[in-house]
This record gives C-alpha cells, sequence and structure tokens, in this order.
C-alpha cells in the first residue's frame, strides 16, 4: 500500500529506517527487479553506494532506464537515478551521509568502501 497523506516535504522521517528497496527495470528482460540496499538522505533525494561500480546489475539497470522505485518503512516513491560524477560536492555528500550512518554498525572498517564504491542519487517523488 502507498501512503501519501501527509505531503512531507523532507524525507528526514526515514533516515534512521536500517535500509530502502530499489526497484528498477531490468535492462534485458524489461521486469521489475528490487534490492534491498544502505542509503542516506538529504531532503528529497536518497543517496547509494554501489561497492559493485558499474559492474552492479542495479546500476546497469539504473543507467539504462533511471526510472526507479524506492520503498523505505511504509512508503514508497517513484524517482529518477543519477550516477554521480566524482569529486562534486553531491559525491562527498554521498559518501560522507552513508559513512556516517553505517560506519559504526559492526560491519567492519566500511573506509574502503566509502572511498571506492560508486555514488547514485536518486531524487523523489511521492506516489500519488
Amino acid at each position: 500500500m502507498v501512503h501519501t497523506e501527509g505531503g512531507d516535504a523532507s524525507l528526514d522521517a526515514f533516515a534512521g529506517e536500517d535500509f530502502l528497496y530499489l526497484s528498477t527495470t531490468g535492462r534485458i528482460t524489461g521486469t521489475h527487479h528490487r534490492i534491498e540496499i544502505w542509503f542516506g538522505l538529504s531532503g528529497q533525494t536518497a543517496y547509494l553506494l554501489s561497492g559493485g561500480g558499474n559492474r552492479s546489475d542495479w546500476v546497469r539497470n539504473l543507467r539504462a532506464n533511471p526510472s526507479v522505485r524506492v520503498r523505505i518503512g511504509d512508503r514508497e516513491w517513484t524517482g529518477v537515478a543519477r550516477v554521480l560524477g566524482p569529486g562534486t560536492d553531491e559525491d562527498a555528500l554521498a559518501r560522507r551521509l552513508l559513512f556516517e550512518k553505517y560506519g559504526g554498525s559492526g560491519s567492519g572498517d566500511l573506509t574502503t568502501w566509502r572511498d571506492s564504491a560508486l555514488p547514485v542519487a536518486l531524487d523523489l517523488n511521492e506516489r500519488s
């Protein structure tokens, strides 16, 4: 069920969730693929880091079709994905948000992941 009441301008209420579900459209099959992934939030944008870089299926899918669906907690959004350019302010923001959120999670040293993963931004619009 998609909840749309409230019309919150920000996703801040969902920042504490452990993960989001990202649905992409398969670049070959055209079917929906859903993954569970760590994320960081800023305004209406969710940031992800792909440890597999451009080799990850979800990254290949969104490069072919940037339209995505995102579920965090009990809410769902549509959005448009963007791979971030290296060395930009937004690239640094994505890495900082995810490292601060998950760096102390008991998942080991995430420094290499933070520094080498491919950053992706999802610009979200609440579904109507």
